[in-house]
């Protein structure tokens, strides 16, 4: 089962009515005959009947079966999600990280769309586009007023169409057209690079399929670059998660041989697993490995770990276990809270539900579920402080999410203060130019946070946060502590 997770699990959103009569009133599930309830399906049923009877317009029944289905999964918790043929679709191009489009990483500037970097060897790399490019109109649309993700649906397509970019380039004072071809793109998850003589800074935005086999290159070229690491830096932050195979190999890259790095728990035997720093356990028997080759000194090269609010599931993983093991200093601010995984279940060809199976555990059997990681060292985006990471979303503040089970998070009345505080900042910023309102890029000479972790590898005092406080919880002693695992 652990190599089926690959495919699985994603981290990192009835069928019933006029078959009714058809249908049996036993279903198979989790190995076991589980009976239907039958009158409150007859309910359904009627329901359903009502609405194609009596509803003042002729109604769509397959739309109302969907509508049903995704009525029932929504109302489980943020993550449980119905796929239509579409949203299936593009659910395989997030954890595969393929898509077809011209291949541009890219963000918002004052209404157009910034380039912040061309992936190597795409199209639009090809044609020339360069970072700090503003991309003005894609083929006849002008791109102020649509919305980042409206802009991206107008640049991707099928492979082999044309779309036309007019691009602005500011430090030539120019606007030109370019014409791209677009093709299947695979996204970079992982950057790296040499911070300075000695130590290095390697970055993953998303646990994909190719993560694995592009951090093991990546670190492969930065121990070419620098034979000799005195210290490591792992950016984990704003990394959504993705593929659960994937978090325990980057854990496993740095830890010794078959520790635990993550425990999961659920309803189903399957749910219930305990994955280690094992080849068997990210890659299965038949996979080729990728860490092989990757020099023995990074068992033990000193490691910070970045994390911050928008580091969850996968990332969470990683950084628990990495914590718990006292392999790295994790250093930032408290992470998401994503503690559950979501399993793939087919219903059809093209639909299917990603359903949550179970809650993650870290090596020492603390759940991350809406709790998320308490780094070891507080550090703030700027030397001014963090001063929007109370208006942060967690998993805590998501309306129907899963509780952690070893007892929940309660109000905190300083956070409520420091949120209020926050919005009048947020709302006095909004009036400055766009310019002065982007935080530095991650990586960049600017990063504060990166800064200080350098300043940890090599012992120079590290500036602690002046506004991060970690969120707090309800005691233990009440608690339900994790079963079978």
């Amino acid at each position: 089962m652990r190599h089926k997770l690959k495919i699985a699990a994603w981290i990192g959103l009835g069928v019933v009515a006029g078959a009714l009569t058809t249908v049996s009133l036993q279903t198979v599930a989790r190995g076991t005959l589980t009976p239907l309830p039958l009158e409150e399906l007859q309910q359904l049923a009627a329901a359903f009947g009502m609405v194609k009877s009596d509803y003042v317009e002729p109604v769509d029944e397959k739309k109302l079966i969907t509508e049903a289905i995704i009525g029932m999964v929504s109302s489980l918790d943020p993550h449980s999600q119905y796929f239509d043929k579409k949203s299936f679709k593009e659910f395989k191009e997030g954890t595969s990280g393929r898509f077809v489009g011209v291949g541009i990483e890219i963000t918002q500037e004052d209404g157009l769309v910034k380039v912040v970097t061309p992936i190597e060897g795409s199209p639009a790399f090809r044609a020339g586009i360069k970072t700090n490019d503003l991309i003005t109109r894609v083929d006849d649309t002008a791109v102020k007023g649509l919305s980042l993700s409206e802009a991206v649906k107008r640049m991707r397509g099928e492979p082999n169409t044309k779309v036309v970019l007019t691009v602005f380039r500011k430090d030539e004072n120019r606007t030109f057209t370019l014409t791209i071809i677009r093709e299947e793109i695979k996204q970079q998850s992982v950057r790296g690079k040499i911070v300075e003589p000695g130590y290095a800074w390697i970055r993953v935005s998303q646990f994909q399929e190719r993560t694995v086999e592009d951090f093991a290159h990546k670190l492969e070229e930065i121990y070419k670059q620098e034979p000799h690491i005195k210290g490591l830096v792992l950016d984990l932050r704003n990394d959504p998660g993705g593929l659960l195979s994937a978090a325990v190999a980057v854990s496993a890259t740095f830890l010794p041989e078959n520790v635990t790095v993550v425990s999961t728990n659920g309803q189903t035997a399957d749910s219930k697993q305990v994955l280690r720093a094992s080849v068997r356990d990210y890659l299965g028997r038949d996979g080729v490995n990728p860490l092989k080759k990757l020099p023995v000194a990074l068992k033990a090269v000193p490691l910070v770990v970045l994390v911050n609010e928008g580091s969850a599931s996968a990332s969470e993983i990683v950084a628990g276990a990495l914590q718990d093991h006292k392999r790295a200093t994790l250093m930032g601010a408290q992470t998401f809270g994503k503690g559950s995984v979501q399993t793939f279940r087919p219903l059809g060809p093209e639909t299917g539900l990603k359903i949550t199976t179970s809650r993650y555990y870290t090596p020492s059997g603390k759940s991350i579920q809406a709790k998320g990681i308490v780094p070891d060292v507080m550090v703030d985006e700027t030397e001014e402080g963090s001063p929007y990471a109370a208006l942060r979303t967690r998993e805590a503040d998501l309306g129907k999410h899963l509780g952690s089970g070893q007892g929940e998070e309660v109000k905190d009345p300083v956070r409520e203060k420091a949120r209020e505080e926050a919005l009048k900042r947020l709302e006095e910023e909004s009036r400055k130019p766009m310019s002065e309102r982007r935080s530095p890029e991650f990586g960049s000479e600017k990063d504060f946070q990166l800064q200080q972790a350098i300043n940890q590898l090599k012992g120079l005092p590290v500036q602690v946060s002046k506004t991060l406080v970690e969120r707090k919880e309800e005691s233990k002693s009440d608690a339900e502590e994790p079963k079978g695992h």
